[in-house]
């Protein structure tokens, strides 16, 4: 079982938003609240002073994830084969239903529900079909600056120097995200505090 896992260089990403836009293209998810991925902005300081950070959050796969233990319907499960977290929307009980457990549980707000009424649980897969096929999620072809990448993470901590911490993301030792980091570090005064 190799732990597929996420990288990110914060140093590279310049918020333009082409991950979250391809994401939501190649899935044909409607324009609204529902983004598999998203691009959190970090800012710091007052003029002229200032830092800007960006963050991609997906989905980390966690090595514990909560949402599976927190899902009382079993629709979430993390798979043998490669430990990408994925979610089966038919034992999903929808909106309505359910007690959105999954959501209160994961510290990084990957499980998502539409706006819909009878909208079930959604959440990045790491385009796990796409890697089934020897390719590369579409966040990671899409991304201009080359600054996401997606592998087994033993192979991704090899290739990229990385932290467990980044500029608006705190690692959970409670499910053990499978994302390391290009950190930006911030020199202002401000991020001291």
């Amino acid at each position: 079982m190799s732990q597929i896992g996420f990288y990110f260089d914060q140093t590279r990403c310049t918020g333009c938003n082409t991950c979250s836009v391809s994401c939501k293209d190649w899935y044909n998810i409607d324009a609204g609240p529902v983004n598999l991925m998203r691009v959190k902005v970090i800012e710091r300081g007052k003029f002229p002073e200032l830092f800007a950070a960006h963050l991609a959050c997906p989905c980390y796969h966690c090595s514990d994830p909560v949402c599976v233990k927190a899902c009382p319907e079993q629709a979430i499960t993390r798979r043998d084969s490669d430990c990408i977290v994925v979610v089966d929307r038919e034992k999903c009980t929808g909106k309505e239903e359910c007690p959105k457990k999954c959501l209160k549980a994961c510290p990084y707000d990957a499980p998502q529900f539409g706006p819909e009424a009878d909208a079930k649980m959604v959440k990045c897969d790491l385009c796990s079909g796409r890697v089934a096929e020897g390719k590369k999620p579409i966040c990671v072809e899409a991304c201009p600056m080359m600054a996401i990448d997606v592998g087994p993470l033993d192979e991704l901590k090899t290739r990229y120097a990385g932290s467990q911490e980044a500029e608006g993301f705190k690692y959970s030792k409670t499910c053990k995200p499978a994302a390391f980091f290009k950190p930006k570090t911030c020199t202002l005064k401000e991020c001291s505090r």
